[in-house]
């Protein structure tokens, strides 16, 4: 008894490996997540060209909500169904945007299954993430040299983010554009020169995509291009060398 689980990477079919796209063409049933009822999966739209007219799907519920005994119940109802099918003999995969290990719903998902249904193997194959294809587009470094990176997630919390900037090079926010006006406010308040680079996208590598560059200075104060839950921002020091 075996689980796949497949990274799809940032949203462009084209960025998924050639092992992602095997595992997929020749998958039975696909589970993939969702915030909720009836909305569409975004990991099944970015391999939907790969499928098969036999390949089943399966979108799982994954409330973006706080209460923890609710997302619980969610997670073990979601392992349920997967083992069901895993425990049927069937290939079964579970798609995430972007990679498993990094902000996955899949970190859920191995955790119910390796707790409560004993038995399954899983495979892990990493998929693109966010962050290298955003870099990629930008055509930026996100670290070089003995630089340091801290990858920040969304709901962030400024006191934290103001210990972390002092002893990092370069900050990588994800997940959340509508908080990226409150870190811009603070980011000069913990070394970073008003000559520092901003990278912003929303969507990145899919439809829809904003991407801008700037320096520090022309964001303060102003509202910033995005406010999406799926993008990122990167803030990089300005050294000397610069």
């Amino acid at each position: 008894m075996k689980l796949f689980c497949v990274g799809c990477g940032p949203g462009d079919p084209e960025l998924l490996t050639v092992k992602a796209v095997n595992t997929i063409k020749t998958a039975e049933v696909i589970f993939a997540p969702t915030a909720r009822e009836n909305k569409p999966s975004i990991a099944l739209s970015v391999v939907e060209r790969y499928l098969t007219e036999s390949t089943k799907t399966v979108s799982l519920v994954f409330p973006m909500i706080k209460d923890k005994e609710s997302l619980i119940d969610h997670w073990r109802r979601n392992a349920l169904q997967i083992a069901s099918a895993v425990k049927s003999q069937k290939k079964v995969v579970y798609l995430t945007v972007g990679d498993p290990t990094l902000y996955s719903t899949w970190t859920y998902i191995q955790r119910e299954l390796s707790h409560n249904h004993e038995g399954i193997e899983f495979e892990i194959i990493p998929g693109v993430t966010s962050m290298s294809a955003f870099a990629a587009r930008a055509k930026m470094s996100l670290a070089e040299g003995d630089e340091t990176i801290a990858v920040i997630p969304a709901c962030y919390d400024l006191n934290r983010i103001r210990q972390v900037a002092r002893y990092c090079d370069t900050l990588i926010f994800l997940k959340d554009g509508r908080y990226f006006d409150r870190v811009i406010e603070m980011l000069s308040e913990t070394g970073f020169a008003d000559n520092s680079a901003i990278a912003i996208a929303q969507d990145i590598s899919a439809d829809g995509e904003i991407l801008e560059m700037k320096k520090l200075r022309d964001l303060v104060g102003i509202k910033g291009p995005v406010e999406k839950y799926f993008s990122i921002m990167v803030a990089k020091k300005t050294h000397d060398r610069e």
